[in-house]
């Protein structure tokens, strides 16, 4: 009797299910006297949806400081380059400083010419009676001016440049074109032109180093976005409606971030080297404006002297602590921002 009424009460459960699935209407024919134009719409382009990864929690800068902060070397030399270019500002406002143009004289009126470093002139004198101390420290502040200018201004415009060439495959000829312009013409022989020209003074050197300096720069970036420029992500990033901009912002600079840093780290000392060889030929900055490469120039003349090599060694050991602080700083940075380096 109870297995009677079970089969009895399954028979009715499904009986009800059948009724049920024919009531229901599937999607096809419950959407098929529909319009088409009510069938579908547009999905939209969202573009941080498009570019959100899977690690939403990850900064490429921060990751990129704190592999550098984990050199201790670099931050050492960062700290050198800070304080140095902190103390070319501070040194004339300390007590006792004296003025890097001023001819100083000794009690008798005479001046105090080639005096040999000692407690009232730390870096001695040079040939008129100037204290090199004042010098030194005005011609590094000069020249680390006329550095930051010039390699600031080849990376910024250089960067812009390669990025436009490399990855605008229409603007390729015409920037290929104005390459060869004005990579046909030497840098030096611009040098000499312009400082010819033009008056000498800092913004003449700065403006004739510039003139040609972005050009290196520029085919570098350009030649790294033609390698990555069609690699699948950047496809994707097309595919999905991904505007040109964003593209060149997120997925290339990132990989251009090291090269950048290098080269930034590099065109200082170049620039300051420069400036050190067209005073070197006679058409640098004035002798009345303090400079690492009127120092240079001065010390050099001297060199055969042994007793007075010190003109020479104060400027030349300041120049080649930037160069090296420069260097190491920027390549411990440039590793530091390898994406390749941040892979785990």
């Amino acid at each position: 009797m109870s297995l009677t009424l079970r089969g009895h009460r399954e028979s009715q459960l499904e009986n009800a299910l059948t009724a049920e699935m024919k009531r229901q209407v599937s999607p096809y024919e419950q959407y098929r006297d529909l319009p088409e134009e009510e069938l579908f719409r547009e999905a939209g382009v969202d573009t941080a949806g498009a570019e959100r990864g899977g690690y939403s929690n990850y900064s490429y800068w921060g990751a990129t400081t704190r592999a550098f902060f984990q050199n201790r070397v670099a931050v050492l030399f960062l700290i050198v380059i800070v304080l140095l270019l902190a103390f070319t500002f501070i040194q004339p406002h300390l007590p006792n400083q004296k003025q890097p143009k001023t001819i100083y004289n000794d009690e008798r009126g005479i001046q105090i010419i080639n005096r040999q470093p000692d407690e009232e002139f730390w870096f001695g004198t040079n040939s008129i009676g100037q204290d090199l101390w004042a010098r030194t420290w005005a011609g590094t502040r000069t020249s680390l001016g006329i550095g930051f200018a010039v390699g600031l201004f080849e990376v910024t415009l250089g960067t812009l440049i390669g990025l436009l060439w490399g990855y605008v495959r229409k603007l390729d000829s015409f920037f290929t074109e104005l390459y060869n312009i004005f990579d046909n013409v030497p840098q030096t022989l611009v040098l000499i032109l312009i400082s010819y020209i033009l008056k000498p003074s800092v913004g003449t050197i700065i403006f004739a180093l510039c003139l040609t300096g972005w050009l290196s720069m520029a085919r570098f970036i350009r030649n790294m976005v033609v390698i990555i420029r069609d690699r699948d992500y950047n496809l994707a990033s097309r595919c999905l409606g991904t505007s040109t901009g964003r593209i060149i912002t997120k997925n290339l600079l990132p990989y251009l971030v090291s090269v950048m840093a290098l080269r930034m780290a590099l065109a200082i000392p170049s620039a300051i080297g420069n400036e050190v060889f067209v005073t070197y030929i006679g058409i640098g900055l004035p002798t009345d404006i303090p400079s690492l490469g009127n120092l240079v120039q001065a010390g050099r003349l001297l060199i055969s002297q042994p007793e007075l090599r010190y003109q020479l060694l104060f400027p030349v050991a300041v120049l080649a602590l930037i160069t090296i602080s420069l260097y190491i700083v920027g390549n411990s940075f440039a590793d530091a921002a390898d994406p390749k380096n941040h892979l785990r």
